[in-house]
């Protein structure tokens, strides 16, 4: 598939983005862990997310999808408990998605049988030694593809663990905290700086024994069952992104964005574009399931150049294509720093960004652990390409209704791992854009 988009002007609209990507993993595998009936409504029907249902189906899990639209879905997941789940018959098929590998390898750590994690080829050259390594420590057989998928875990008779993460990562973290409600005595999780805490607000809501102070989580192994969850899934910021820059750049465009997540470990790009002085406003604050919401309204106005390094790094990790496209309109060199992970996502995000945004006459450079962008400069139109990343594909398109020129970004299919929809959203806020 295929998208073509035309110079615009004047986006404007009232949307509600698809359902939290992270929230919509984790709600699955938490509710089928709990003991009763959980009612989710607004889950997120993109393919990353289809990929952790149906393991959970292969597990035993009973989970009734009901589709509203393309971009929401209701569920009613009948939990099984902490030892309800039933050995698979074939490997665990994660598709494309790391999240899904990852936290199911915390929870089958925790299972008296053998079971298979595999994946697409771009899941397959990520590395799991990083959440392979603690699950060994706390008891559990893991064997990797020389650090890589497949994984092979044999689990049962898990012990807690005091574990000190080497780099912040929401992923590691849960995958370990999981498999703390299996294991004899206290799990310890000590991150060097902020990172995801879904896993840690769902297990509260469950009644699970878990502190968190400062950046040092304990879980105590739970002696009554997880309560099931009744909840509508908050808007993904890492979906907002995207119309929220092009709301910033569109000339003459005013959007508002409503419901999304305002969890602070997601919102680092936020920061970074009030500190680029955008013009967006933060409406109608509320909470729902331990996580923050609110509505934004972006409209747009000139930028300045930022510094994004450190701890923000990781509140952002899925937002650096985008915030490039927002670079090339900002006056003087955006700089980016201590983001080498973005080398091991769905692709190498830092050169397949730099390469793309080329074609269409941005002045990028790339450095092992990050880029520089410096503009402002004006864009032209070309054929672009997805390299297999729906963060990158959406980026393309949004550059795309600023360029001189038609745009197309090919292989661009790969955005419905996480947001289905996105070509009739900007359609709605009026932009030019074909599926072909």
């Amino acid at each position: 598939m295929r998208i073509s988009i035309s110079p615009s002007s004047g986006l404007s609209g009232s949307i509600i983005v698809p359902g939290d990507k992270s929230i919509s993993h984790r709600v699955v595998m938490m509710s089928a862990l709990a003991d009763g009936v959980s009612r989710l409504q607004n889950w997120l029907p993109a393919g990353d997310c289809h990929a952790t249902l149906n393991a959970m189906r292969t597990l035993g899990v009973h989970i009734d999808f009901t589709a509203k639209n393309e971009t929401q879905a209701d569920l009613v997941v009948r939990g099984v408990g902490l030892h309800g789940l039933k050995a698979p018959m074939h490997p665990l098929g994660c598709w494309g998605s790391g999240t899904t590998m990852r936290l199911l390898a915390g929870i089958l750590a925790g299972q008296p049988f053998e079971s298979t994690l595999d994946g697409h080829e771009g899941l397959r050259r990520r590395p799991m030694l990083r959440v392979a390594t603690p699950l060994q420590k706390m008891g559990a057989t893991v064997k990797t593809t020389e650090g890589r998928p497949p994984l092979t875990i044999k689990g049962g008779n898990l012990t807690g663990i005091d574990y000190t993460m080497p780099i912040a990562s929401g992923q590691v973290k849960s995958a370990i905290l999981l498999a703390g409600l299996f294991a004899a005595g206290e799990t310890v999780v000590r991150q060097p700086g902020p990172a995801r805490d879904h896993t840690e607000n769902m297990l509260r809501a469950q009644g699970a024994p878990i502190v968190s102070t400062g950046n040092t989580i304990r879980l105590t192994p739970p002696t009554q069952a997880l309560a099931p969850l009744d909840a509508a899934i908050p808007g993904d910021f890492s979906s907002a992104a995207f119309p929220l820059v092009a709301a910033l750049l569109v000339p003459g465009s005013r959007v508002t964005i409503q419901g999304v997540n305002m969890n602070p470990t997601r919102t680092g790009l936020l920061e970074v574009l009030q500190a680029m002085q955008a013009d967006v406003q933060i409406l109608n604050e509320t909470e729902e399931m331990g996580e923050p919401l609110a509505d934004m309204v972006a409209q747009t106005g000139p930028l300045r150049s930022a510094m994004v390094k450190g701890n923000l790094v990781v509140r952002m990790i899925d937002e650096f294509p985008i915030l490039a496209v927002a670079a090339t309109q900002a006056a003087g060199t955006t700089t980016v720093r201590d983001a080498a992970e973005l080398r091991l996502k769905e692709t190498d995000r830092i050169k397949a960004t730099v390469e793309e945004l080329r074609k269409m006459g941005a002045h990028l450079i790339p450095h092992p652990d990050g880029f520089e962008v410096h503009g402002p400069t004006r864009l032209k139109g070309g054929v672009v390409q997805s390299h297999g990343d729906h963060r990158l594909a959406m980026a393309l398109a949004v550059a795309g209704l600023l360029a001189d020129g038609l745009t197309i970004v090919e292989d661009a299919d790969v955005i419905a791992d996480s947001y289905p929809g996105f070509v009739t959203m900007l359609s709605r806020l009026g932009a030019e854009v074909v599926l072909s």
